[in-house]
């Protein structure tokens, strides 16, 4: 059944609204995917922030016009779908990734798309393996704090060592007066 053109227009919008902020864009194609499949599928991908549509070519082509994901929605052939998320691309592809990797025999990527960068497969799959924001900022502050906690620990020990010293002095009665 053929949809009408109002009724593409008002898709063409909605997608073109969704796209508008989206920085990453995962392109992927399936075959055999069932509807549960997929349901688990579209819960992952909204659990990590992103978004999920099954898109057909021209009409995503046309939504893509002016957002950062353009260039991976051109030139789309066959049966595609898009996930796309204005957050931590790395949290996208980790949870795409991995649920494709389970799911090889209904679903494979095509190409992806990072800040207006084309991703092939096997950067897709590289970028799932990075470590993602959070972890960053947390390794990142780590470094930022561990020089001025080994200055701290250094400047500490000297009084320390000093009152050790003259608590053992005192136990054996090393300071006793000369009476």
């Amino acid at each position: 059944m053929a949809i009408s053109r109002a009724k593409k227009t008002e898709k063409v919008q909605l997608l073109a609204k969704e796209l508008e902020g989206s920085t990453t864009a995962i392109i992927g194609t399936f075959s055999k995917l069932t509807v549960a499949k997929d349901f688990q599928l579209r819960k992952v991908i909204r659990e990590a922030g992103g978004k999920y549509r099954v898109v057909k070519n021209k009409l995503a082509a046309v939504s893509g016009k002016g957002t950062e994901v353009e260039a991976a929605l051109q030139g789309l052939r066959g049966v595609n779908s898009v996930a796309f998320t204005k957050g931590d691309p790395v949290a996208l592809a980790k949870v795409f990734a991995k649920w494709a990797s389970e799911n090889a025999a209904e679903f494979q990527f095509k190409l992806g798309i990072v800040d207006g960068k084309l991703l092939t497969v096997a950067e897709i799959k590289a970028l799932a393996t990075m470590p993602g924001k959070d972890e960053l900022f947390s390794k990142l502050l780590f470094l930022i704090n561990a020089p001025a906690q080994r200055l701290a620990t250094v400047i500490n020990a000297a009084g320390h060592d000093l009152a050790v010293v003259l608590g053992q002095g005192v136990e054996k009665e090393k300071f006793a007066s000369a009476a």
